[in-house]
């Protein structure tokens, strides 16, 4: 096992210095706010507390959630709220397409919640909603975060055949922690979903997060199984707790081990490794279109 610094039990409860991040301040923060507002559509930068969203919507940039936000699952982890959804809106993909033109942004991210109680998972409107910023925003590529289909295939290929550049679907955590972490999440589905999106012949892009009380060899582990099912790049970023409802933050990851993470990723076989305490899936992810 590589030896490298981490926080002390005590030192949990006090985020470290290097998790300290900008308040949300410009005209472009105010512009983008204003069109997410005026369109009624809603964002994962708002309903998980990400904490870049101040230097993302600074830039003109945000993720767009569909589908809601209202979420079928329980995850132990996650600021959107979970319960019953209301009927999806057909008008939706019009409306997101819209406020991604006014904005001119060059890279969009779309995710959502999950819909199990959907048969198609929601997979109409996710093709129509990336067909939409295709027609009315052909230069603009996007990165579609997918959720889990629970082996639906075929909503999955209508999920990741609408054109978009890059499919992500995070893991969002090592295999031992899936039953408290993701309850209704199943670690090997959502490897044989990645590597039906790689065989479909997409960029395919992950998500995990660190500070949940992996292992180092857990995470390598995670690695490899993701290397092996044809993952092109992986985010790692450190888990923060939303509310006191969540799960606990079990460790705060030193910067010089997300540097570690990084050169084993690549090592292992990953082409891309975006690694780092305030790393989340979608940031910066205008840099992996073209990996």
């Amino acid at each position: 096992m590589i030896e490298l610094p981490v926080v002390s039990t005590e030192q949990r409860t006090r985020r470290p210095d290097w998790l300290r991040v900008k308040l949300p301040i410009g005209e472009n923060f105010k512009k983008v706010r204003s069109l997410v507002d005026e369109y009624k559509l809603h964002t994962i930068c708002q309903s998980g507390n990400c904490p870049n969203m101040g230097e993302c919507w600074g830039e003109g940039t945000a993720t767009f959630m569909i589908l809601g936000n209202v979420c079928t699952r329980s995850c132990t982890f996650c600021a959107v709220a979970t319960g019953r959804p209301n009927e999806y809106d057909t008008d939706e993909p019009r409306r997101v397409a819209e406020a991604i033109q006014l904005m001119q942004v060059k890279h969009a991210v779309l995710t959502s919640v999950n819909r199990d109680e959907l048969k198609d998972k929601g997979a109409e409107i996710w093709y129509q909603t990336v067909r939409a910023v295709k027609e009315v925003s052909p230069k603009t590529t996007i990165e579609t975060l997918i959720p889990d289909t629970k082996s639906n295939w075929e909503a999955l290929y209508r999920m990741i055949s609408a054109g978009q550049e890059v499919v992500s679907h995070n893991m969002e955590t090592v295999e031992r922690l899936y039953r408290n972490v993701r309850p209704q999440a199943k670690y090997a589905r959502s490897l044989e979903q990645i590597r039906r999106t790689k065989e479909y012949g997409q960029r395919t892009k992950s998500g995990i997060m660190l500070g949940l009380g992996e292992t180092q060899d857990e995470v390598f582990k995670a690695m490899d199984d993701l290397a092996e099912n044809g993952l092109d790049i992986l985010t790692l970023g450190q888990y923060l707790q939303p509310t006191k409802m969540h799960h606990e933050v079990i460790e705060f990851i030193h910067p010089d081990t997300f540097a570690m993470y990084r050169e084993e990723g690549l090592r292992r076989g990953l082409k891309y490794v975006e690694s780092g305490p305030l790393v989340r899936s979608s940031y910066h992810a205008e840099r992996h279109v073209h990996v």
